[in-house]
C-alpha cells in the first residue's frame, strides 16, 4: 500500500479553497481516497474547507455517476462506443439543421462550465461550429445584470469591481449570503472570517434582505426589505447622496454623473420607503454612514440579480461606490489584476445585436435568456428548436417554469447531454456523454481568479489517473469536433490542450513574461500551495473598454429603464412573494446525491412568518400547497421569524422524485422544485435575466 499527499485546489464553487488530498494505491495498483483536508498553507484560502470540497470522494465514487457514453432507447438506457456516439450526434444534428437551419439547435450551457477549463477552452471548439443564435446558459438565472451593467458602464462585461473586503471599514451586503455562497462574484474562501475581521478592526458589516440569512445573523445591522425592492432602496440613498453633499471626488474618468442626479431628483429616501418597505430614515442613515466611512463598499448580489430591476440595481450599486470615491479605491471596489487576463485578450462584446424569435429578448455576449429556450421549442414556425444540447446544466430544476421546459424537451427530435448523471433534465436526452471526475482532470481557474478579493493563481494537477477509455471534457469535445467537420464538410483548426492554451495566457498576462514574476506553468509547479500576487490595487482607469477610456454613468438604456421602474404598480395588499434560499450544503440540485451533504435537519421546507401561517390558519410544519401562475406544488412550512412579514422563503434544486432519474439518494429526499412555481415571463427587462426572486404565491393547507 503506497500513500501520497497531493495539493489541489477545489472548483466546485467560487471560494477555490486549496486541499490536502491523501491518497492510497493498494497491490494492483488502483488508486483510492482516504482524506480531504483543507490546505493551511494555501495562500488564499488559509486552511479554510467548506462541504463541497469533501463530497469530491462522494462524486469520484457515486454509483449513479456514469462512465461512458450512454444511448436511450425508450425508457432504457445501453452503452455505446464513443466514437459511435460522436458519429451519431454528428449525423442527427446535421441532418435537422439542413432540414430546419442553423437555429433549429440550442445549446444550453450549466454553471460548471465555468468551473472546468476544459469547458472554458474547448466547448466552442465544437459548438461555435453549429453556428446556432440559440445559445442559453446559466448565466441568465444569476449574474447576467452585474456583466451587463460593467459592459455598458466600463465596456467589459468581466470588468466587474470587486469588494475589498480585507481592507474595508463598512460593507453593505444587499440580496447576498456570503457565508452560504462562499461569495459568489466575489471569490472569498474563509469569508467568515474576513467579515469578522472587518468588525475587529472597529468597521461595520451591514446586511438588507428579505430573510435574516446567516451572514445578517453575524451582521452588525439586519434591515427587512420587501422583494424587488432593492432598486428602491438604492435610488433612495443615492439620492440622499446627492441631495445631502455627501459625494467624494474620484480620480475616475467619468460622463453622465449630472444626467443621474436629475434623473433621480424625484427618488426620495421618504418616496422610496413605501416601495422597499424600508424606512427612509434607516435609507438615509445608510447613504450617511457609507459616505462618512473612511473605507466603503456597496455589493449586491443573487437576490439583487434575480428580480425584476436587476440591472437597474446593479448600475446603482456602482454608482453609489463611484459617488461616494469608493469605487477604483483601497477598501472599496477594485478589479483584479488576475494572471491570465480574459478582459485584455477579449473584445466588450455586445449587446441586443439580435432578440429571440418568440419574445424578442435580447441578447448579451452571444447568449439569449434561458427564460426564451422552452417557447422557442414549443412555439411553430420557421426557426423553431428542434434540437437541443446541454452541457453540464440541470435546467429543468434551476430555471423558471421548469414543468414547461419538461413538455419542450418531451417533443425535440434529438438531445444530447453532456453530463455526468442522468438527471432530471438528461433523462430527456437521446445521448448522455461524461467525462472523467473533477480529481481526474487538471484545472485552472480562468474565471474566478478574476472575481478574487486577493491576485492569486494556482495551477491544479489530477490527483487520480483517467480510467482507461475515459475522456476528458475537452476531448469529448474535440471528437465532437472531428465528427461533425467530417459529417458537414467544414473546416476543422488544431487544437492543443488546456494547458497550453492555459501557458499561453500566463505568459501573455500581467505577471507572465513581461513581469519580475515571470509566470507559467513551471513556476506554478513549483508552487503546490498557489501563488499569492498580492492585494488589489486601483486599476480601473487604465482597464476601461468604453470610448475614450471613461465611465458611462448614464446609459441611456438605463435611464429608460427609470420610467418602467417608477410606472410599476404597489404591491397588493396580503400577497405573499416568494425568495430564494442559500445553504452551504445544498447550493445547486447535484448536492443532493451525496449522503454527507444530505445528512443533518431537512433543507428543503418552505419558510413562514408565524404572523402569515396564522393569518391562514396554517400550522408549523403542515403540508401546504404553494400556487402561482405558472403551477403549484406541495410542501412543508415551517413558521420562522428570520422571514419578514409577507415573504415566504423555498430553496432551489430539490423536486428528484420525477420519473427517470437516476439520482438514488436524491430521489429519497422531500421537497418540491421551486422553478416549477417561478414565472417565465416576469423578467428584469433590460437584460431579460429571470425574476426568479419576488414571485407571487398563495399558499393553503392541502386538501
Amino acid at each position: 500500500m503506497t500513500k501520497t499527499q497531493h495539493h489541489r485546489a477545489c472548483h466546485l464553487c467560487e471560494a477555490i479553497c486549496g486541499l490536502t488530498i491523501e491518497t492510497q494505491a493498494d497491490e494492483k495498483g488502483h488508486v483510492g481516497i482516504i482524506s480531504i483536508k483543507g490546505d493551511p498553507l494555501d495562500t488564499f484560502s488559509r486552511g479554510h474547507i467548506c462541504p463541497k470540497a469533501v463530497a469530491l470522494q462522494d462524486i469520484q465514487n457515486d454509483p449513479d455517476r456514469l462512465r461512458q457514453p450512454m444511448l436511450r432507447s425508450g425508457s432504457e438506457w445501453h452503452p455505446i462506443s464513443w466514437q459511435e456516439a460522436f458519429d451519431t450526434v454528428a449525423a442527427r444534428l446535421w441532418d435537422i439543421q439542413q432540414r430546419h437551419g442553423q437555429d433549429a439547435v440550442a445549446i444550453y450551457q450549466g454553471n460548471p462550465s465555468v468551473h472546468n477549463y476544459g469547458l472554458m477552452t474547448h466547448g466552442g471548439y465544437f459548438l461555435g461550429l453549429l453556428k446556432t443564435r440559440n445559445r442559453y446558459s446559466a448565466t441568465s438565472v444569476d449574474q447576467l445584470p452585474h456583466h451587463l451593467s460593467s459592459f455598458l458602464m466600463y465596456g467589459h462585461g468581466l470588468l466587474l469591481p470587486i469588494p475589498d473586503i480585507d481592507h474595508t471599514d463598512f460593507m453593505l451586503i444587499l440580496g447576498g449570503n456570503p457565508l452560504a455562497s462562499n461569495g459568489s462574484i466575489m471569490t472569498v474562501p474563509d469569508v467568515e472570517k474576513r467579515l469578522k475581521a472587518i468588525q475587529r478592526r472597529g468597521g461595520r458589516v451591514v446586511v438588507v434582505d428579505p430573510r435574516r440569512t446567516e451572514t445578517a445573523a453575524m451582521a452588525d445591522q439586519h434591515l427587512f426589505i420587501r422583494p424587488g425592492g432593492d432598486a428602491a432602496l438604492l435610488l433612495g440613498m443615492l439620492n440622499t447622496l446627492f441631495s445631502e453633499g455627501l459625494g467624494r471626488a474620484t480620480h475616475l474618468p467619468v460622463d453622465g454623473l449630472e444626467q443621474v442626479r436629475a434623473a433621480i431628483a424625484g427618488f426620495t429616501a421618504q418616496a422610496m420607503s413605501a416601495r422597499c418597505g424600508v424606512p427612509a430614515a434607516d435609507i438615509r442613515q445608510l447613504a450617511r454612514d457609507l459616505a462618512a466611512a473612511d473605507k466603503a463598499v456597496c455589493y449586491g448580489r443573487m437576490g439583487v440579480s434575480t428580480q425584476a430591476f436587476g440591472t437597474l440595481c446593479h448600475w446603482l450599486v456602482q454608482l453609489i461606490n463611484l459617488v461616494t470615491g469608493n469605487l477604483d479605491r483601497v477598501g472599496g471596489a477594485l478589479c483584479t489584476t488576475p494572471a491570465v487576463d480574459l478582459v485584455a485578450s477579449t473584445g466588450g462584446g455586445h449587446f441586443n445585436a439580435w432578440q429571440s424569435r418568440v419574445s424578442g429578448l435580447p441578447e448579451y455576449g452571444g447568449e439569449l435568456p434561458v427564460s426564451a429556450l422552452a417557447e422557442e421549442m414549443l412555439t411553430e414556425g420557421q426557426g423553431q428548436v428542434r434540437a437541443l444540447i446541454t452541457v453540464a446544466g440541470n435546467p429543468v430544476l434551476s430555471t423558471p417554469n421548469g414543468r414547461q421546459l419538461e413538455q419542450a424537451l418531451d417533443g425535440l427530435e434529438f438531445m444530447l447531454s453532456i453530463d455526468l448523471y442522468i438527471n432530471e433534465t438528461t433523462r430527456y436526452a437521446d445521448l448522455i456523454l461524461p467525462s472523467t471526475s473533477a480529481l481526474e482532470n487538471d484545472h485552472y481557474d480562468t474565471t474566478f481568479n478574476l472575481f478574487a478579493v486577493r491576485n492569486v493563481s494556482r495551477f491544479n494537477r489530477a490527483i487520480l489517473p483517467k480510467p482507461e477509455g475515459a475522456l476528458h471534457d475537452w476531448e469529448i469535445f474535440v471528437g465532437l469536433a472531428q465528427a461533425f467537420a467530417a459529417r458537414s464538410g467544414k473546416e476543422l483548426k488544431a487544437t492543443v490542450p488546456p494547458a497550453h492554451i492555459i501557458e499561453r495566457g500566463l505568459r501573455a498576462g500581467p505577471w507572465g513574461d513581461k513581469n519580475a514574476v515571470g509566470l507559467s506553468l513551471a513556476t506554478l509547479a513549483e508552487h503546490p500551495h498557489g501563488i499569492d500576487l498580492g492585494p488589489l490595487q486601483p486599476n480601473l482607469a487604465s482597464r476601461l473598454k468604453t470610448p475614450g477610456q471613461r465611465i458611462q454613468a448614464a446609459p441611456a438604456v438605463l435611464l429608460d429603464d427609470l420610467q418602467r421602474f417608477a410606472a410599476q404598480p404597489p404591491a397588493e395588499a396580503g400577497e405573499l412573494l416568494m425568495v430564494g434560499r442559500r445553504h452551504v450544503r445544498s447550493n445547486n440540485s447535484w448536492m443532493h446525491n451525496y449522503h454527507r451533504l444530505v445528512k443533518g435537519k431537512p433543507r428543503h421546507q418552505l419558510l413562514m412568518h408565524p404572523d402569515d401561517l396564522a393569518g391562514r390558519g396554517l400550522e408549523d410544519g403542515q403540508r401546504v400547497r404553494v400556487t402561482s401562475r405558472v403551477g403549484s406544488i406541495e410542501v412543508e412550512v415551517l413558521g420562522s421569524v428570520e422571514m419578514m412579514p409577507g415573504v415566504v422563503s423555498l430553496p432551489h434544486g430539490f423536486g428528484h422524485a420525477r420519473h427517470g432519474v437516476h439520482l438514488e439518494i436524491a430521489r429519497a429526499q422531500p421537497g418540491a422544485s421551486a422553478n416549477d412555481l417561478t414565472d417565465e415571463r416576469v423578467l428584469d427587462c433590460v437584460s431579460g435575466n429571470a425574476a426568479l426572486n419576488g414571485v407571487p404565491v398563495q399558499v393553503a393547507a392541502t386538501v
